[in-house]
């Protein structure tokens, strides 16, 4: 039987009221009669709200079949669906996702086109349909439909017949290549035909050489002894730990020192790693913070520096009520900014207290007497501010390869000359110029921590003088930048309790913003929970298929409805469909 085009849809993109916020999309789509030119990124008429998902030379057109409405219509006992429900360009009969591989190409009408990868899972088609789970059913059910690449324009209508033209090479369809991107059991086998295909596209091709390199790392470390469990929490949960020191570094950066409160030997954090304390003594719930490691990893006692900030509770607390002696709950050490072993170079910089984490990764390097060169790089107001000058530069001078150099930012000042502990100050920001100066070596591997427009300018001045941007690798203080595909832009909040009568279900902490609020039902999940109270977000599905939303798990244990299709890694939660079952604390 031929296959046939029944409908061509079109729509603009628009903005539509969504969970009280705006999405600009383009996913609502109707038929359009007679003949219409498609274009190599679009059917003229048509277009898309979000381009980093949808839309594009290699998904100009969005394919669905007219079976699989019917399949829809019988799970959902619905009879209203019309053509350009689900978002497609072209409504088909025919042209099943089991039996359509990517590569394939097909003539319509005038143009010629090339299958190039599954639907994207993507929140705003169960927006359309006012059925939430529908991004996880279409995985799940095997039924995604696919995207086309236009090969020849040309007119095409409604009422064409669809003749193939070639067949892709690797014979993996629609079904198989979406179900091994987000469906658990994959066949490595599968993986590997599937990056031989030229016509997938690269987004696809890149998720896919990125399983496969998390496979070999794997079995690499499984080899080595290590196991995938070689970056595991020390600890579940929190565990108490006794101050045992507090040194003032600076006038406004406190070192809290943290040992075992049963005396005994605490578990090595890698460098560049950092802790989460529940800070009891600091308010009523117990606000939590996470503060980077700046102690040598395998030393005896863990060491926080932390910043005074006149409005910060918890640093207030730090600096004027906390004891030698006090019982802070602490979080085993996590995180993945850490120092990559490896030979060549590297440069370490940083900004006033994001000194931390680099710190212990110039012990660490110190401890292995490692003889690659490596450049310390720290901007600090003036001398009295300057963080760990004297065990900074101790350590450097114990290295074979070590370049120091100091920015004091503030206008000079007599204290500035410091006490013959410095190799070089430069005085005034860093710079392009003054980077450029320095000599660094191309190959390098640079790790950057400190205010977020100190870390782009220094990305930025980085990559202009010729360090590979995948080689720079950074650590932002608090949220993370949110991802939520379609939203339109609105004025930043401070994250908040949630409108509305308080809940009284189970306490989230949202430890990177620093806000703890009771859990209610009326919220279908901890990612609708955060949305309202404006904590910054990852996401896409919102149905447990894409891992978007994966957070770390700090303590606590949740439900999910509905259950992701494959699930987080030990240790994390897919926030977008879990509610919590006890208190919850979220890396987040």
């Amino acid at each position: 039987m031929t296959a046939k085009l029944l409908s061509v849809n079109v729509g603009m993109p628009k903005d539509v009221s969504w969970q009280g916020r705006t999405v600009h999309t383009g996913v609502w789509k109707h038929p359009v009669t007679g003949p219409r030119l498609v274009r190599r990124l679009n059917i003229d008429g048509d277009g898309q709200g979000d381009l980093q998902g949808h839309g594009g030379e290699q998904r100009a057109v969005l394919v669905y079949q007219i079976q699989s409405y019917a399949h829809w219509q019988e799970h959902f006992g619905r009879s209203d669906f019309e053509y350009g429900q689900f978002g497609e360009n072209f409504t088909v009969d025919g042209l099943p996702d089991d039996e359509v591989c990517v590569g394939d190409r097909y003539r319509i009408g005038e143009a010629e086109f090339e299958v190039t990868q599954p639907r994207v899972t993507c929140y705003r088609v169960g927006m359309r349909l006012g059925e939430p789970e529908l991004p996880a059913l279409l995985v799940s059910h095997h039924r995604p439909g696919f995207y086309l690449r236009v090969i020849t324009e040309g007119v095409v209508r409604a009422g064409d017949d669809i003749v193939k033209t070639r067949t892709g090479p690797g014979a993996l369809s629609v079904a198989d290549i979406d179900a091994l991107l987000y469906l658990p059991g994959r066949d490595p086998d599968h993986l590997r035909r599937a990056l031989a295909i030229p016509a997938l596209s690269p987004g696809w091709q890149q998720s896919f050489r990125d399983m496969t390199a998390a496979r070999a790392a794997a079995g690499t470390a499984a080899g080595a002894g290590a196991g995938v469990g070689a970056r595991a929490e020390a600890w579940p949960g929190f565990r108490p730990l006794r101050v045992t020191g507090l040194v003032h570094e600076t006038p406004s950066v406190l070192s809290v020192e943290l040992a075992a409160d049963d005396g005994g030997a605490l578990p090595a954090a890698e460098a560049g790693q950092y802790l989460t304390l529940r800070v009891g003594g600091a308010g009523d719930p117990a606000p939590v913070r996470s503060y980077s490691l700046s102690s040598a990893p395998g030393a005896a006692a863990y060491r926080v520096s932390v910043k005074r900030e006149e409005l910060g509770l918890v640093s207030r607390y730090l600096h004027t009520g906390l004891r030698v002696g006090a019982v802070l709950e602490v979080a085993a050490p996590r995180g993945d900014f850490v120092l990559v072993p490896e030979a060549g170079p590297v440069v370490l910089v940083s900004a006033g207290v994001g000194a931390t984490p680099v710190m212990a990764m110039l012990h660490r390097l110190a401890a292995e007497r490692t003889a690659r060169p490596v450049w310390w790089i720290h901007a600090a107001r003036n001398h009295r501010e300057h963080l760990f000058a004297r065990e900074a530069h101790a350590l450097l001078r114990g290295l074979p390869e070590a370049h120091e150099h100091v920015f004091y930012t503030a206008r000079h000042d007599a204290t500035d000359e410091g006490d013959g502990v410095l190799a070089e100050v430069h005085r005034g920001r860093p710079t392009l110029e003054s980077m450029a100066a320095l000599g660094l070596p191309a190959d390098a591997t640079a790790y950057l921590c400190g205010p977020a427009p100190f870390m782009a300018a220094m990305r930025t001045t980085l990559t202009t003088i010729g360090l590979a941007d995948d080689r720079i690798h950074t650590e932002l203080f608090g949220a993370l930048a949110a991802i939520n595909p379609g939203l339109t832009a609105r004025p930043a909040v401070a994250p908040h309790q949630p409108p509305g009568e308080p809940g009284t279900g189970p306490l989230i902490t949202f430890a990177r913003s620093g806000l703890s609020v009771r859990w209610s039902p009326r919220h279908r999940s901890v990612l609708d929970l955060a949305d309202a109270c404006d904590v910054p977000t990852r996401w896409s599905c919102r149905t447990g298929v894409c891992h978007t939303c994966t957070t770390p798990l700090l303590a606590g244990d949740v439900e999910y409805a509905p259950d992701p299709l494959e699930p987080p890694p030990a240790g994390e939660v897919l926030i977008c469909c879990a509610r919590p079952r006890h208190d919850l604390v979220l890396d987040l």
